[in-house]
């Protein structure tokens, strides 16, 4: 079977910030001149429901001989999957930083062309601006190259640890195929069939410990 070649996708991390204010209330400096009504008893409240419990996982067709994989969700959740996105993250930030100061550069040299009094230096700068101009196309031709030969790498080391968790699984079960659900064509298929789990699973077994910071 071949993996067919699925981009990584940059995760993104989320914040909650919680913000609690407070109000005080004034008391009354004078009595009122009639007692005080008895406070209504409040409304009662009817209790939040509970949040509905996951759904099981649905069982393995005995005698199945096809099954599948979200190969996206593998990607983007097993430990391998989110290292080759930080890898490419921080070749994009890169970059990004490169290409955005030569642009610096370059607006700050059309910005001197405009200041520029004498023939001979709106000559100078225009060569500048040419130079800088040249230097910020190859950047951002080496950019996308470099980023292209990074994505292949990884696809093809993430690979070499995916097929053998295939192989494993197909034994074990007795299939015949295991197919990327996103590529394979089918409008509907039991969801005991789905080994997206079972795969992430054995992907991040014994997978060593992040250093700590």
């Amino acid at each position: 079977m071949r993996l067919l070649k699925t981009p990584l996708k940059a995760l993104c991390a989320a914040g909650i910030v919680s913000v609690v204010t407070a109000g005080a209330a004034q008391g009354q400096t004078t009595p009122p001149a009639q007692p005080p009504k008895p406070a209504a008893p409040a409304p009662a409240t009817t209790p939040a429901p509970a949040p509905a419990a996951p759904a099981a996982p649905a069982p393995y067709p005995e005698g199945a001989k096809i099954a599948y994989v979200d190969l996206q969700q593998v990607a983007s959740t097993s430990s391998d999957g989110k290292v080759a996105t930080t890898r490419l993250q921080e070749l994009d930030k890169k970059k990004i930083g490169e290409i955005t100061e030569k642009n610096k550069a370059l607006e700050s040299a059309r910005t001197k062309r405009t200041t520029a009094l004498t023939d001979a230096a709106q000559l100078a700068v225009d060569k500048e601006i040419d130079r800088l101009t040249r230097e910020v196309q190859y950047l951002q031709q080496e950019a996308q190259a470099e980023r292209e030969a990074l994505q292949e790498e990884l696809r093809l080391e993430f690979q070499k640890k995916l097929f053998p968790v295939f192989e494993a699984i197909g034994k074990e079960k007795g299939l015949h195929v295991i197919v990327d659900a996103a590529n394979s064509g089918a409008f509907w298929a039991d969801r005991g069939l789905d080994l997206t789990a079972e795969v992430i699973k054995r992907l991040d077994v014994n997978k060593p410990a992040p250093p700590k910071k």
